[in-house]
């Protein structure tokens, strides 16, 4: 298996065995079920559907309940789908954290947190105006100008602005396993990923 769902449970430190202090994040990867697989014949590609946390039967729809009845389990909050080449796997089959190794790298991907309306200082990194002298006192934050003449006569596209911040997808590559805690399914990683706590994310190999 490619990857697992999982929960951000928060951020600690610890030294290593070499004696070096290390950020850290402990997630909780799994127990998921395997609710759907997909084949190159049935489906086109070939993929492994994954689900985790129970859901309220009355949540789901009939069309939803009668999915997940088929791999014999309860339904999920969070599903998603990992390809999966040359590997078997059955309905109602469970992955959980011992799939992964102290050492290997795993990428993480999940939701960053939403800011909301912030300004190109915050948002864009913007330096600001230097100083609050030569006649001007409330503009230190501002973007400046941004446009051009007569000519192109227009604002371009992608022109860094104020504007709504966060909440975006986002992907953290090769961070190291450093614990795995396979009785509580936790796995402990190295630095920080997206998102706030509790929230949904996919740790892939």
């Amino acid at each position: 298996m490619p990857g697992i769902i999982g929960k951000k449970i928060g951020m600690t430190s610890l030294f290593t065995a070499d004696g070096k202090y290390t950020p850290v994040t402990l997630i909780q990867a799994g127990p998921c079920v395997v609710t759907q697989v997909k084949t190159v014949e049935t489906d086109g590609y070939a993929a492994v559907q994954l689900g985790y946390g129970d859901k309220k039967l009355k949540r789901v729809t009939k069309a939803q309940a009668g999915h997940f009845q088929k791999a014999n389990t309860t339904p999920k909050k969070k599903i998603a789908e990992f390809d999966v080449e040359g590997a078997n796997f059955n309905l109602g089959d469970i992955v959980d954290a011992n799939l992964f190794l102290v050492g290997e790298f795993v990428d993480v991907v999940g939701t960053s947190k939403g800011k909301g309306f912030q300004g190109v200082v915050k948002r864009h990194n913007f330096a600001g105006v230097g100083g609050q002298t030569h006649g001007q006192h409330n503009r230190a934050r501002h973007p400046g100008s941004i446009g051009a003449c007569s000519w192109p006569s227009r604002v371009f596209k992608g022109m860094r602005m104020a504007g709504r911040m966060g909440g975006n997808r986002v992907k953290i590559q090769n961070l190291t396993v450093v614990r795995v805690i396979t009785e509580k399914n936790l796995i402990v990683v190295s630095g920080s990923i997206p998102g706030a706590k509790n929230s949904y994310v996919l740790i892939e190999k």
